[in-house]
């Protein structure tokens, strides 16, 4: 059975309550459970995990090596500043799917770059929470499947 991971970074644990406008009210709760009940109607299996922490991420990125076939990132901040998450994407060789709840592109200037995005398959921004459905849907279509 094909096996995802979704791998949420910092702050994304304060969704549904941090800016509201911006990232919306749906609950990284809400978001696991639909990423979840999306991946049965997939039907594959969907790992989430969520961190603050660079390390941490780093560490889940590497470990999905054998484990998972591919990975959902919505890496928050550290999109625009981590290199070490470029360079575990590159050394695991999993097709990785950059995803953002906001338009990064319209908002400051500083989210306009990403060291994400050089390495991994694509890139889904902007739809909200509605974008971890979309970045499944595209990264089994990657995987050859039927989305």
């Amino acid at each position: 059975m094909t096996s995802v991971l979704v791998l949420n970074g910092p702050n994304l644990n304060l969704l549904g309550t941090r800016q509201p406008e911006i990232y919306g009210k749906t609950t990284l709760a809400d978001v696991e459970a639909m990423c979840a009940a999306h991946g049965q109607t997939l039907g594959i299996q969907v790992t989430c995990l969520q961190s603050n922490h660079e390390g941490a991420l780093v560490d889940a990125i590497q470990d999905a090596k054998g484990v998972y076939d591919g990975v959902v990132l919505n890496a928050g901040a550290y999109t625009h500043t981590s290199i070490a998450l470029h360079d575990a994407i590159v050394g695991v060789e999993l097709p990785v799917v950059e995803l953002h709840l906001s338009n990064i592109h319209a908002r400051e200037t500083f989210r306009h770059t990403s060291f994400i995005a050089p390495v991994a398959v694509g890139m889904i921004c902007g739809f909200g929470a509605r974008g971890y459905i979309l970045a499944l849907d595209a990264l089994i279509g990657h995987l050859g499947g039927t989305s």
